[in-house]
């Protein structure tokens, strides 16, 4: 999923490849909010474990871009070495909330998906084409083809949901 502004558009055009990344990692935090809210809403086991795979994805594509981000900023580097000796007491059970939404829901929140996965291929597809570090430029295009295969994972969760025919799309 992308991070967007009404209308569906990546906000800004940014210009420094640290810039760029910070984006993805927006992206993809929107991506983990969305996903965690859907299966939080959702007693369809079939479609939370499809949304549950694809928050495991979202959550290492994370963790790929803030290595990144590390490496090429020095500012957030020295943040990470200073805060490597701080720790945070876990407190379970974490808040837990399940309400019954019905099918119709369901099945715009993963039209929702699907189009939010498109956006989100579409800008890394641009960064990797444009972007001369080779290390940013394959994490984007790695995590750009991850993405197209959640649209392909969300399309044939959304056709096996929707009556609907989708001109014999299977």
């Amino acid at each position: 999923m992308s991070y967007t502004v009404p209308g569906g558009q990546p906000q800004g055009k940014p210009i420094f490849i640290t810039s760029k990344i910070r984006e993805a990692m927006i992206a993809e935090l929107t991506a983990q909010y969305d996903y965690t809210q859907h299966i939080a809403n959702s007693n369809m086991e079939e479609v939370n474990a499809v949304w549950r795979a694809i928050l495991l994805d979202e959550k290492r594509h994370y963790g790929m871009f803030l290595t990144l981000l590390r490496k090429y900023d020095p500012v957030q580097y020295e943040a990470y070495v200073y805060f490597q000796n701080t720790h945070f007491a876990r407190k379970d059970p974490m808040q837990i909330y399940k309400p019954d939404y019905d099918k119709q829901l369901i099945l715009n929140n993963v039209r929702d998906d699907i189009k939010g996965e498109l956006e989100t291929a579409v800008l890394y597809d641009e960064y990797a084409a444009e972007i001369s570090y080779p290390d940013v430029k394959n994490t984007f295009a790695q995590i750009s083809r991850d993405e197209k295969y959640h649209v392909e994972h969300l399309t044939k969760l959304l056709i096996s949901l929707d009556p609907d025919p989708y001109n014999g799309l299977r």
